[in-house]
């Protein structure tokens, strides 16, 4: 990977739909060498998707919480079978395997604060090999999604030809 390519994935990952031209224009290519570029980055895993930043509050996941998970036990077992449950919640949006005081930081997304205990109560504590949850609540997010979205010139669509 040289510096075209590391290029090519600075501007992707802030615009993911701008075009083959336009991405060229900005890393200083022709647009064949650098769809050619596009393609090698996909085809080595580099590049693994294309995705929509979607809005929480529009589609009623206004409160966002983050929930540090201790399991009771570490076996292989309780892991899997942890990992399999929490999987399968479509609130929690992502589940990172961590080092420290938790086993699991969750990323929750719910519509409001009694949804949340709903959400903890219900499921959350429930799951196999759960010993403690410590929630913390998200008063604000500042995060490159968030802040620094902007295109760098008309048009639009995926990166294409």
């Amino acid at each position: 990977m040289d510096e075209v390519d590391r290029s090519i994935l600075a501007v992707l990952e802030q615009h993911g739909r701008i075009s083959n031209a336009e991405l060229a224009a900005l890393v200083g290519l022709s647009p064949s060498p650098c769809l050619r570029r596009v393609r090698q980055l996909e085809e080595a895993g580099v590049i693994r998707g294309y995705r929509a930043v979607i809005d929480p509050a529009a589609v009623g996941r206004s409160l966002r919480v983050f929930a540090g998970v201790r399991l009771m036990r570490h076996t292989r077992a309780d892991v899997v079978a942890f990992e399999s449950a929490v999987t399968r919640l479509p609130e929690a949006v992502a589940c990172h395997h961590i080092t420290g005081n938790f086993d699991y930081l969750l990323q929750v997304e719910v519509a409001d604060l009694p949804a949340y205990e709903d959400f903890h109560a219900n499921q959350l504590a429930g799951l196999p090999g759960v010993a403690t949850v410590t929630s913390y609540v998200t008063m604000k997010t500042l995060s490159a999604d968030t802040t620094r979205r902007s295109r760098p010139s008309s048009g639009g669509g995926a990166v294409r030809e």
